[in-house]
Order: structure tokens, then C-alpha cells, then sequence
């Protein structure tokens, strides 16, 4: 009795995972939906009646959101299907509390006294918002492979480097010189595109020098140390942020700056040395800056003594408002539209808005927001991670480090766990430049997901092959 055995070749599929397009548009539905029940929560509260503009909101919101995703089904098809509902999002709830401040009677009261006009910042905010989805489109449609931005990685510098410096020409507010100013169309913040830039320089520099960086001469208290001429770009680096602090008085992008290299760094040379080096540097420039730098000094202890507005007259009393914000809001919050975060005057929409988001939704809001924030940046590294090239990788690690720093630094000095640092929330603060500079960010990280998710072509056929079967006895 015999029997026959068949057994078959194998062969390498190039079926990749899953486009998720699907699950993106899902996605932006709940996206959608979310930020329309807030906007009629908010009117609600405010007159007992659904806001006028609510069609009108969640119908632009739609069509900003059916836009993104239709581009991206067409020219990035298998990029994260996460990214773009979760800045969605945000960019829609951030509409709605800016929308809420601006029925604040309270704020206009407090503009009229000061002697100025109180203008409603969501409308302004909706056309950035369009604007910056259409830069989202270019950048997916004109960027055909993220590589090519590595060819100008010496011009990015050059690039950043004018956008950091143009400030200081330019009168600044409220004590920072962050914003330039153009005739016509208002200020731009060219701090939150630097940030963009500056990750292309550090990325194309990084991959070229990475292994020079990641020698080491000596070893110390368990540190590897490197040598001394490679520690000059770290030092160079720590030196044009303290000059951007010291002439800009610009806390915010001083640490942004010197942070992101700073983990880039550590990503390409994989020393733990250079991460120990940064901590060591940006405490030091930071306590001598805040020593001597009379309008951070006045930050730093604005921080240290918040209360002491009230007993002394002098200084400022937003942070402490921001702490009676998050103290009132509890557990669960006070409800949109219910709160009094208005309080905090002018900066209520753009530096301190994440205290009406701290009052009116409580801690529980908080988190749910910062968990938010935190899956950008968590998908941001998986791009990184799955990312084929190693420009790639750290320009994923650099915009996701970028993201990740600029919350912090803004919720901390919020919450009062550092100073301020007059940077905007991303997606949530009112400002033309910051949400215009993070949907471009957030449309780079897809391009990059969509090359590293992309499956591989198929090969070429060989006339030489032929489909065989063995038989076995």
C-alpha cells in the first residue's frame, strides 16, 4: 500500500498589512460628532438653546475632515489611520473652547477697560484651520517620498536659523519677542514652523554623523563619555538656545529646541551619556538665564510664589487663576460652559486655554485630552519603529519629540508644574501659526507611515521560472 505525498514551494508574499482606511473614516465620525455635542453643550449652558452656528460648524468641520481623509485614501494609503482623527479632534474641540471664551462677557468687560476691542478668535481660528488642512493636502500630494527632504539638509538649517532670529527685529509682546510682524496679515510665530525644519537638519545631520557621536573615549560613574570634539554640535546647539532665551526671552522654544536635538541625539547614538549631558546643560543655562533675564525672572517666580499677587500687588495673577480653574473642576468638571476660566483675561484662548479644559471637564477631561495627545505622539514613534530608512526613523522621533515637548511644557507651566513658556497647546490654543505648522507636522509623520507601511513591490517575473509540483513516493 503506498501513498503519495504532495508538498509545495513557498514563496515571499508581498501582501502588506491592511490600507485601515476604513477604520480612519470611522474614526472621523466619532471625530465629528464628539466636538458637535460639545459646541451644543456649550450653548446649552450659555442660553439654554442650540447655538445658531451649529449646522454650519459641524458641516465645515466634516468637510475639512472628508477632504483630509480622501487625499490620503489617494496619495497615502496605507499611512497611520489613527493620526488624522485624533488631530481632528483636537483641532474641532479647540474650535469649541474658543468659541465658548468668546461668549464671555466677562472678556470683553476686561478689553474695553484696557482700551482695546474684543474681537471672537474662532472665526479667525476655522479659517486657519482650513488654511492648514490645505497645506495638509500639499504636503501629501507634492511630497512624493519623505527621503527628498533629506537633499536640503544644510538649507533647513539656514532656513531655521533666519526663523529664529527674525524675531528679535521685530516689537515683542508682553515681554517676548516670538512673533514677526507683517503689515496686512497680522503675526506669525515662526517658531512653530522652525520646529519642522530644525528636525530635518537634525535628522539629516545625525544620520551622517551618528557614528562619530556614539564613540567613546573614556568611561565614567558608569557613563560612557564621548570625545571632546564631538561634544561641539551639543554645544553649539545649548549655546543658540540660551541666545534665542537671552534676546527673545523665549523659554518655550529654547527648551523645544534644545529638547528635541537632545533626543535625536540619543536615538541615532543610542548613549545614555548624551541624554545625561542635555538634563545637565538645560538646568544649567536655564537657572542662570532665569537668575539674571529679568523677564524670565519674573516667570520663575510667578512659578515659585503664585499667590503672592495678592498680597504683594505685583506680578501676575493668571497662574494663579489657572490653579483655582483646575481646583474648581474637580473630579468631573463644572460642564462646558459652566466655568469661569474667562478669569484669566486675554490669555484665557491661547496660553491658559487648557485650564478651561481643567474646569469645565475636571480631571477626568484632562486626562481623556492628554491621553490624546499622547497616542499622536505614541504613533508617531511606531512610524519611527517601523520606518526603513534611518533618515526616517529620526525624523519621526524628531517631530514626535517636538510634539510631545511643546505639551508638556505648556500643560506643565498650566498646571503650575514649570514656569510658562508662552507657547500655544497644540490644536487646542488659538493661533493662526501653531495649528497651521502642527497639521503640517502631522501630514509629514503620515508620509512616513505610508512608505514604511507600504508593501513591497512585486518582483519581476523570470522567464526561466516554472510552476512545478513534487510528487513523492
Amino acid at each position: 500500500m503506498s501513498s503519495a505525498t504532495t508538498t509545495a514551494t513557498t514563496t515571499i508574499s508581498t501582501v502588506g498589512p491592511p490600507s485601515r482606511r476604513n477604520t480612519e473614516l470611522a474614526l472621523l465620525v466619532f471625530a465629528v460628532v464628539i466636538p458637535c455635542f460639545a459646541y451644543a453643550n456649550v450653548g446649552l449652558a450659555l442660553s439654554d438653546e442650540m447655538p445658531s452656528g451649529m449646522l454650519g460648524y459641524g458641516v465645515g468641520l466634516g468637510l475639512l475632515a472628508g477632504v483630509g481623509h480622501l487625499v490620503v485614501r489617494k496619495f497615502a494609503p496605507y499611512a497611520d489611520p489613527l493620526l488624522l482623527p485624533l488631530a481632528t479632534l483636537l483641532n474641532g474641540l479647540g474650535l469649541v473652547l474658543i468659541w465658548r471664551l468668546d461668549q464671555s462677557e466677562r472678556l470683553a468687560r476686561t478689553a474695553k477697560f484696557q482700551g482695546f476691542t474684543f474681537q471672537a478668535s474662532a472665526p479667525n481660528q476655522l479659517l486657519f484651520s482650513a488654511i492648514a488642512i490645505a497645506l495638509f493636502v500639499a504636503v501629501l500630494v507634492f511630497l512624493k517620498d519623505h527621503r527628498i527632504l533629506q537633499r536640503y539638509t544644510y538649507i533647513s538649517m539656514v532656513v531655521a536659523l533666519i526663523l529664529l532670529v527674525a524675531p528679535i527685529f521685530f516689537p515683542g509682546k508682553n515681554g517676548a519677542k516670538i512673533w514677526i510682524v507683517i503689515p496686512g496679515l497680522g503675526s506669525i510665530q515662526p517658531g512653530e514652523f522652525a520646529k519642522i525644519i530644525l528636525a530635518v537638519f537634525f535628522a539629516g545631520y545625525l544620520m551622517v554623523k551618528r557614528d562619530a557621536l556614539a564613540l567613546a573615549s573614556r568611561r565614567f560613574m558608569g557613563l560612557y563619555l564621548p570625545r571632546g570634539r564631538d561634544l561641539g554640535p551639543i554645544i553649539v546647539v545649548w549655546v543658540l538656545s540660551l541666545l534665542i532665551l537671552v534676546f527673545e526671552t523665549d523659554l518655550g522654544t529654547s527648551l523645544l529646541f534644545f529638547g528635541m536635538f537632545v533626543v535625536m541625539l540619543y536615538v541615532a547614538t543610542e548613549r545614555t551619556s548624551w541624554i545625561v549631558f542635555g538634563l545637565l546643560m538645560s538646568a544649567g543655562g536655564a537657572a542662570v538665564v532665569g537668575t539674571f533675564e529679568p523677564h524670565v525672572h519674573v516667570r520663575v517666580m510667578a512659578w515659585l510664589h503664585p499667590f503672592d499677587v495678592f498680597t504683594t500687588g505685583q506680578g501676575t495673577e493668571q497662574i494663579a487663576q489657572s490653579l483655582f480653574a483646575f481646583g474648581s473642576g474637580g473630579v468631573f468638571g463644572t460642564g462646558w460652559g459652566q466655568g469661569h476660566s474667562d478669569l484669566i483675561s486675554f490669555a484665557a484662548n491661547s496660553d491658559f486655554i487648557f485650564a478651561t479644559v481643567g474646569e469645565e471637564l475636571g480631571l477626568a477631561g484632562t486626562m481623556a485630552m492628554l491621553l490624546v495627545y499622547g497616542l499622536i505622539v505614541e504613533r508617531g514613534v511606531r512610524t519611527a519603529l517601523a520606518a526603513r530608512d534611518p533618515f526616517g526613523k529620526l525624523l519621526a522621533v524628531g517631530l514626535s519629540a517636538a510634539f510631545a515637548i511643546q505639551v508638556f511644557v505648556v500643560a506643565g507651566g498650566v498646571m503650575g508644574l514649570i514656569p510658562m513658556t508662552g507657547m500655544t497647546m497644540p490644536f487646542l490654543a488659538q493661533g493662526g501659526s501653531s495649528v497651521i505648522a502642527n497639521w503640517a507636522l502631522i501630514a509629514i509623520l503620515m508620509k512616513i507611515s505610508d512608505t514604511a507601511r507600504r508593501p513591497a513591490p512585486a518582483p519581476a517575473p523570470s522567464p526561466d521560472a516554472e510552476m512545478t509540483q513534487v510528487v513523492r513516493p
